[in-house]
């Protein structure tokens, strides 16, 4: 056993017993520490240290210190070591540490078990700091010490600090290769623990794996690809393994096929619209650059393509000999791309786009969309021009008279098992319920369905289903040619024409220009013909001759186009089994889906430049629309000035209405009231008890006003304030009126029912309650009419009590008391009585201004409401507006990626037979 292993071990004594195997171990060491005392030379430090190592393996590990603190050779760091150690199974464990952390050694032998000790001691004391410090300087110091690595693993996943495991696990691969490391590692990506990790942080590993086992290298790769992707630290992966591809050496190899899937799950993700261009330019040349280069040859028509495309879209973005490269490989390519299914995955992208950004795509283009993509029936154009016998064509081969002479719209007919008729607009599919609305649908102007109306018929048909056919008709073309534009359009859904003549005039030079026309426009598009009433001609040898001349004059333009001559007239089941035999034998595919693909790809860039147009257009909406909202804005203030104009109007007059009642009530009172009391006079005699007369006539005076108050005055004020109600209502009523001018004036300016302004008639309603209960009865405390401190009334009363009980001095006192009651002008009592009588009304008065407010509130509330909804409209296309304009890429981004999508597959479709790609233009017939 080594030397090292044994100080390890604490063995280092059985070295002293080695000659003395059958001598108790103590006694041959106690027997060496005398010997060693007789050498003058020595201090008997190594016999000490072998005696220590003793002790401690029996436990006495106080006996073990005390010798191995008199150890001061070079044996004495082991010594302090040990020590240490002793104090750890005393559980002194500060001072162990003190001990431990003291030691001053270059062995790193020695210092690699006293920081293992070390580790152990805090993890025993919890104090993982210190713990994480004395690993980490384990395995730097020493790691090829055995266990150390694996300690230090073990520890850093119990503590889940997977940072430092990772760490350690690259460093370990990149120092050892050993494939124990590389799964190591393998797992904490798979796990997910390495995605908080810079990318580049693992450029030294990839490039030692790709060096030692690009097996491994590949699976480690496809680990962190995965492990990033959804991360915001993906493109700066891709920017890593990017660069790390550019500068390592690839050969042909299997191994590569799932790092080229990755670059090709990558590429697409990547032009989906998820990130913006100026992103991209800095990735993307170098990932096709890469993609090209690790690909298998046999399957590089897709990066090939994406490379085509890219340096179109983006010229001198890519390098030429990229370019180069992927023209060689096409060559050897033999994989098939599904240009169908790519082109529906466009175009859904797309359709989902513009409805994230609120753009109205139409529902004709995603109809028209599916109905190319449904590859189980063959599409046949039927058209031709005006007075042929379409409609008669069409109706003997359905076997029903649905089409008449003229129709307006294109009509799609397919075979189903019930009949159900759709009209589809950009706007909207709409079910037509029966025949009836379907013939009144078909005559209907221009302007209600435009040039966008398609009407799909679908009813139960033997002649279609049997031939797998779907038939698209359109209306014929007539002198003003108003129907090209449509025809046009529908004839990139259709996977063959078959062109209508009439055999009295058949293929005129109007027939010929528009067929022309056609051929310019869809130059792949199968052209052949009906040659229609036949059986207008006299003779079979006419008809021979006409069929013959027909057929030289067309072939002359369409050198493959043939005539099948029709009679709507005379339908029978062998006409019907010639037609179709003509259909089977003339239109013929060699690759529809190509075909269908092509199509496809027209709508698709259609709709993409319909998109283009949609953003100037939304941008001119936008503007617009804040303008519009200005403009309202400006006019709602101007309504709700109105409105508080009108609003104090009413106050004042019906205000004013009612204080003139309530002045003419006063006026009565004022002059009825001194008269009623001055008849009062009527109430004394000369046998009245002059004594007490004045409180008897104060009470009288009273009662006759309250009984004038209650029996006349009320009534009469009662139906004034009817009358005044009757007169305010009318008011109200104008009111009315003039909310509804408002409301149908705004209502007109916005285009819809927005605003309805209503006045609460429920005030009326409050003041015939509160009419009705103050008119009713009143109630006025008695007024001091003869009890007043006036020199008058204090001589009246007091010669009434001196001289009222003298029969010849009566006659006096009821002269001066009768005197006095007609003569007093009670314009004070009168006052007093006008008081108590119209507080009610004083209430009633001051709340009308309130009341009015409340008949008018709701009107104010809804045009304020109405102002604020304008602010915030206004204030949301202001902000959507300026994000438009500076940020155009947001949308123009996008744009150019669907375009980028789409030259991908038009690429596809343009790589010839021989996989050899030239012509860097494919034909789309967009006009």
């Amino acid at each position: 056993m080594r030397l090292e292993q044994q100080l390890i071990l604490k063995k280092y004594y059985e070295t002293f017993l080695m000659e003395h195997e059958t001598h108790p171990p103590l006694q041959v060491l106690g027997e060496a520490y005398l010997n060693e005392q007789k050498n003058e030379n020595s201090d008997g430090s190594n016999i000490r240290f072998a005696q220590g190592e003793f002790y401690y393996h029996h436990q006495d590990f106080e006996s073990a210190i005390f010798k191995w603190e008199k150890v001061s050779n070079e044996l004495a760091p082991w010594a302090q070591k040990n020590i240490a150690d002793a104090n750890v199974e005393l559980n002194q464990l500060s001072v162990a540490e003190k001990v431990y952390t003291s030691i001053t050694t270059d062995n790193k032998t020695l210092l690699t078990e006293i920081a293992l000790q070390l580790l152990s001691l805090y993890i025993e004391q919890n104090n993982f700091d210190s713990a994480f410090v004395v690993i980490k300087e384990a395995v730097s110091l020493n790691p090829d010490y055995p266990n150390v690595t694996t300690i230090a693993r073990s520890f850093y996943e119990e503590q889940q600090d997977f940072d430092s495991a990772v760490e350690l696990a690259v460093n370990e691969l990149i120092r050892t290769e050993s494939i124990q490391w590389f799964e190591v590692l393998k797992e904490y990506i798979d796990k997910g623990f390495t995605k908080a990790i810079a990318p580049d942080y693992f450029n030294e590993v990839l490039v030692t794996l790709h060096n030692v086992d690009q097996v491994q290298f590949t699976q480690i790769v496809s680990s962190l690809w995965h492990s990033y992707k959804n991360e915001q630290t993906y493109l700066l992966w891709l920017t890593t393994i990017n660069e790390l591809f550019l500068h390592i050496e690839i050969h042909s190899s299997e191994i590569w096929d799932e790092i080229s899937s990755l670059y090709e799950e990558t590429y697409f993700e990547l032009i989906q619209g998820q990130y913006m261009l100026r992103e991209l330019h800095e990735i993307v040349p170098n990932l096709l650059t890469n993609w090209l280069k690790i690909v298998n040859p046999s399957h590089s028509v897709i990066p090939s393509a994406a490379v085509f495309a890219w340096d179109e879209i983006f010229p001198s973005n890519i390098d030429s000999a990229n370019i180069k490269h992927a023209e060689n490989l096409l060559s050897y390519s033999i994989n098939h791309v599904n240009g169908i299914d790519y082109s529906l995955d466009l175009f859904e992208s797309i359709t989902m786009w513009a409805q994230k950004h609120d753009l109205e795509m139409g529902h004709r283009f995603r109809w028209l969309v599916d109905e190319l993509a449904d590859l189980r029936t063959n599409r046949l154009l039927i058209t031709g021009t005006s007075g042929n016998g379409k409609a008669s064509f069409i109706n003997s081969i359905l076997g029903e008279n649905i089409l008449e002479n003229s129709i307006s719209n294109v009509v799609v007919f397919k075979n189903d098992v019930e009949t159900e008729i759709n009209a589809i607009t950009d706007s909207t599919i709409k079910t037509i319920e029966n025949f009836s609305d379907y013939h009144n649908l078909m005559p209907l102007n221009r302007q209600t369905y435009r040039d966008r109306a398609c009407v799909e018929f679908k009813l139960p048909c033997r002649f279609l289903n049997e031939n797998k056919l779907t038939f698209v008709v359109t209306p014929s073309f007539n002198r003003n040619n108003d129907t090209r534009d449509e025809t046009f359009d529908y004839l990139n859904t259709a996977d063959e024409l078959l062109f209508i003549l009439n055999a009295d005039s058949p293929f005129t030079d109007k027939e010929r220009d528009i067929l022309l026309s056609i051929q310019d426009h869809t130059p792949n598009l199968q052209v052949h013909f009906i040659l229609n009433k036949v059986d207008n001609i006299y003779s079979e040898a006419e008809v021979k001759r006409v069929i013959h001349d027909t057929q030289a004059r067309i072939n002359t333009y369409f050198p493959y186009a043939k005539v099948f001559t029709y009679s709507s007239l005379y339908t029978n089941s062998q006409q019907v089994n010639d037609l179709t035999e003509f259909i089977h034998f003339n239109f013929n595919h060699k690759n529809i889906d190509a075909e269908r693909t092509e199509k496809l790809l027209y709508f698709i860039r259609k709709t993409i430049t319909h998109l283009l147009d949609k953003r100037v257009e939304m941008e001119k909406t936008m503007v617009d629309s804040i303008n519009w909202n200005e403009d309202m804005l400006v006019k709602l203030n101007g309504f709700i000035h109105n409105l508080s104009d009108f609003e104090k109007e009413k106050i004042q007059l019906i205000t004013e209405s009612y204080r003139t009642m309530k002045k003419e009530i006063s006026n009565d009172l004022i002059e009825h009231i001194p008269k009623l009391l001055q008849s009062c006079s009527d109430l004394i005699s000369e046998e009245s008890d002059f004594g007490h007369i004045d409180i008897e006539l104060n009470t009288a005076m009273n009662e006759r006003v309250q009984e004038y108050l209650e029996q006349t005055v009320l009534p009469n004020l009662a139906q004034s304030m009817q009358n005044w109600i009757t007169t305010s209502n009318n008011e109200f009523l104008q009111s009315k009126l003039f909310l509804e001018e408002i409301s149908e004036g705004l209502n007109y300016l916005c285009g819809e029912d927005r605003i309805q302004l209503e006045g609460d008639f429920k005030v009326l309603d409050d003041w015939r309650r509160d009419t009705d209960r103050i008119t009713t009865r009143i109630q006025i405390e008695e007024v001091n009419i003869l009890h007043r401190f006036t020199p008058t009334q204090l001589l009246l009363k007091s010669a009434g009590k001196l001289f009222g009980v003298l029969p010849k001095n009566k006659t006096l006192v009821y002269n001066k008391y009768k005197q006095y009651l007609e003569n007093e002008d009670y314009t004070d009592v009168t006052a007093s009585i006008m008081y108590q009588f119209f507080l009610q009304f004083e209430l009633f008065e001051n709340a009308l201004e309130r009341d009015i407010n409340l008949f008018f509130r709701n009107s104010f509330v809804e045009l304020e409401q109405a102002v604020e909804n304008t602010h915030i409209e206004i204030q949301e296309k202001q902000d959507t507006l300026q994000n438009m304009r500076s940020n155009p890429e947001v949308y123009n981004d996008s744009i150019t990626l669907f375009e980028l999508r789409l030259r991908q597959c038009e690429i596809f479709l343009n790589i010839g037979e021989d996989n050899s790609y030239t012509d860097l233009t494919l034909e789309t017939n967009i006009e």
